[in-house]
């Protein structure tokens, strides 16, 4: 038996047989027959709500700001400084190294996620936020990289806790310290590394930066200053030139061929760079005894 139901003007539902200059009659319909043409109806109400639902609108803070300039940092890397000496507010909100914003640029609809390379300092004595960038071919970052001085960026807040550097402090509670970037992961250990965290009064400061060459590490012009606050560099190149004498292959393969001589009580971490690194990392820090919270992380 089929369930049916009795419509008494065709107006109500305009089905295809029925002609507009049929007379009025009474006449039954399958409930499968009514439910067919009913149900896109609801399956479109309902898919524009979804789409409502998910394009909220953006509640963010942009505040437009000038670059001061751009200049390459090293190979498919550069060095992006953006004046925010108008907008004091933004500028003290960074306060910690590791800290990070968005950056977008007009009529580009997805903003880039950068961490902030300068020291908090910095943005207050000159007013301007300094960033190491990797041109992407196709990102918004490879069209930041292309800009120049004058052009108007917007900038989100400051986010982020950055790295809690107290986790690891008192300097002489904390003597080992091992700090590990990849790439332009490097970008927050430079303002970790001249925002000072007391390394020249530790006993075994060590940064392991990978690159895939020389060509391809920056800020190798700022070895000298850090090597004299207290850090041993020791880059390690995954695809060396011809008469490299350093360190090949992987920081954490490095890390862990070098003499572990630390107490790991009294060892701490920090990462910056490729996934993969800073679990191998991790796995190898943890395996020797030092604790979770001693490995710091921007994110």
């Amino acid at each position: 038996m089929s369930l049916t139901t009795t419509l008494s003007s065709p107006n109500l539902l305009p089905l295809p047989h029925l002609s507009s200059h049929a007379p009025h009659r009474t006449q039954s319909f399958p409930m499968a027959a009514i439910l067919r043409h009913i149900n896109p109806v609801r399956r479109r109400s309902r898919s524009f709500a979804i789409s409502a639902a998910v394009r909220q609108p953006d509640t963010t803070l942009w505040t437009p700001s000038p670059l001061a300039g751009v200049k390459p940092a090293a190979e498919s890397l550069f060095h992006v400084t953006i004046d925010v000496s108008d907008s004091p507010d933004l500028a003290s909100t960074y306060t910690v190294a590791g800290q990070y914003l968005q950056i977008r640029i007009p009529n580009v609809e997805k903003p880039s996620f950068l961490a902030i390379a300068s020291p908090p300092s910095v943005a207050v004595t000159n007013g301007v936020f300094e960033f190491l960038v990797k041109s992407i071919a196709g990102s918004t970052a490879e069209l930041l990289c292309g800009l120049g001085k004058g052009d108007v960026v917007e900038l989100s807040p400051v986010m982020g806790k950055g790295f809690g550097v107290d986790q690891i402090s008192p300097p002489e509670d904390y003597q080992s310290v091992f700090i590990f970037a990849t790439g332009s992961g490097i970008s927050p250990i430079r303002s970790l590394i001249e925002s000072g965290f007391s390394a020249d009064k530790r006993s075994d400061v060590r940064l392991y930066y990978g690159a895939r060459n020389l060509q391809r590490m920056a800020y190798q012009d700022r070895f000298k200053a850090w090597e004299s606050s207290g850090v041993t560099i020791v880059p390690v190149l995954s695809q060396p030139d011809d008469g490299w004498a350093g360190e090949a292959g992987y920081v954490q393969a490095a890390f862990a061929r070098a003499k572990q001589l630390y107490a790991p009580d009294s060892t701490g971490a920090v990462l910056c760079g490729q996934k993969q690194m800073a679990e191998e990392v991790t796995s190898i820090l943890v395996g020797n005894g030092v604790p979770g919270e001693k490995i710091l992380k921007n994110f």
